[in-house]
């Protein structure tokens, strides 16, 4: 059985080391010249490699077609990737919300034990040699590359999404889908910045605890707590690139950001907080007391906002007055306008239809020997390792599969 693979990310590498130990005479085609370059950046740096938690948990932080995941998953758990790499001589560490890590902070560690996986497996790398097109003939695949054409009995494209193209990620691999007769879910950056109309001098301005809520028309599609920050487009930060996964294939128009700058506390207790505030202030400007409650570059635009004059004296501060200013607090509007480009975006949703590929082998319905793989497909996840986990999982998957036809 000969198997090609096409995209030495992790998804490519998982799924030759599958093909490979599962007897298949495996060749990976890497356009770069080394494997795992989006790997390398991944997590700052860091590499998060999964979530150390069960298949329940991934399923449930996956955005798109998480059910069909269930067949990867059982195939390739996050246990049975942890215990490959520690094998391999990875130590690894587990932080705050169960996202594992190499010990050292370094994906070079991981892209190192994958090339050794591979190497032990006799898995042989192609660096530096781009597939330029395919044919189908009877029961093999032609492949003709920038260097020579070649013939294999199945076929695994896993050349990654559109996110960070400067990696080699520049979206082939729905080029060659379409040419096998495959339809593409629209293409949508996820996990990243959302474009906002926003004072601009709020600017780099980050906040630890803070809760976001998209409302549609005036429905909660999505709510969460934790980190954000202001850019010169929009917004960004932890709780914002969650809430893109939530809303990157809806109408922004009908979309509507609140941020409750006092999540900790109640309407009733944040005005009680307003009193005693106010109280204290007696003739001083309005906005000198304002610091006890906000960041100094959000009162203004805080102040503007609820039609308040910043050098009011507090006491003249009308309960109407705190009223508006309490609902702003707990309130604070923003219009989303869009998305940030793909060069930002961590994942791509969208991609290859899931509907027309096999969950159980992650072969195609269309073309009997071709497999598909990794972000490529029409599934994404929420930060924390479930994406990296989806693409090893998904991998080795369809390189099993593939050697076992």
């Amino acid at each position: 059985m000969h198997v090609a693979v096409i995209g030495g990310g992790a998804s490519g590498m998982a799924a030759a080391y599958a093909a490979a130990i599962n007897g298949a005479k495996t060749i990976l085609f890497e356009k770069n010249e080394k494997l795992g370059k989006k790997l390398f950046i991944s997590g700052k740096g860091r590499c998060n490699l999964t979530n150390d938690s069960d298949i329940q948990n991934h399923l449930a932080n996956v955005v798109d077609n998480p059910r069909f995941l269930y067949s990867a998953y059982n195939a390739f758990s996050p246990v049975d990737l942890m215990r490959l790499m520690t094998e391999a001589g990875v130590s690894l560490k587990t932080e705050r919300g169960d996202r594992v890590f190499p010990l050292s902070d370094k994906s070079s560690d991981i892209i190192s034990a994958w090339q050794k996986l591979l190497l032990k497996s006799n898995v042989d790398i192609h660096l530096n040699e781009t597939v330029l097109s395919f044919d189908k003939k009877d029961a093999s695949f032609a492949i003709k590359t920038d260097q020579k054409q070649y013939t294999f009995d199945k076929l695994i494209i896993a050349t990654g999404g559109f996110t960070y193209q400067a990696t080699g990620s520049t979206g082939d691999g729905y080029r060659f889908a379409r040419s096998f007769g495959h339809s593409i879910v629209p293409l949508r950056p996820s996990l990243v910045g959302i474009k906002a109309v926003i004072p601009t001098s709020l600017a780099g301005l980050s906040l630890k605890n803070c809760e976001i809520t998209v409302k549609k028309s005036e429905k909660v599609l999505f709510s969460e707590f934790g980190e954000m920050l202001f850019t010169h487009s929009g917004i960004s930060g932890p709780i914002v690139l969650t809430a893109s996964a939530k809303i990157n294939n809806l109408p922004f128009e009908e979309l509507m950001i609140y941020l409750d700058l006092k999540p900790a506390i109640t309407m009733e207790t944040l005005d009680q907080r307003l009193i005693r505030e106010l109280t204290a202030g007696g003739s001083k400007a309005l906005k000198n007391r304002m610091p006890e409650l906000l960041p100094k570059s959000l009162i203004e635009p805080i102040l503007e906002q609820a039609g308040l004059d910043p050098l009011a004296p507090c006491h003249s501060i009308t309960k109407a007055d705190r009223l508006r200013l309490a609902l702003l607090l707990k309130a604070f509007p923003i219009k989303p306008i869009g998305l940030e480009a793909f060069n930002g975006a961590i994942v791509t949703a969208g991609g290859v239809n899931v509907k027309e590929v096999d969950p159980k082998d992650m072969q195609s319905k269309l073309v009997s020997g071709l497999y598909f793989a990794g972000e490529l497909l029409d599934v994404d996840a929420l930060t924390g390792g479930y994406n990296l986990q989806i693409a090893f999982s998904t991998g080795y998957l369809a390189g099993r599969s593939a050697a076992n036809a």
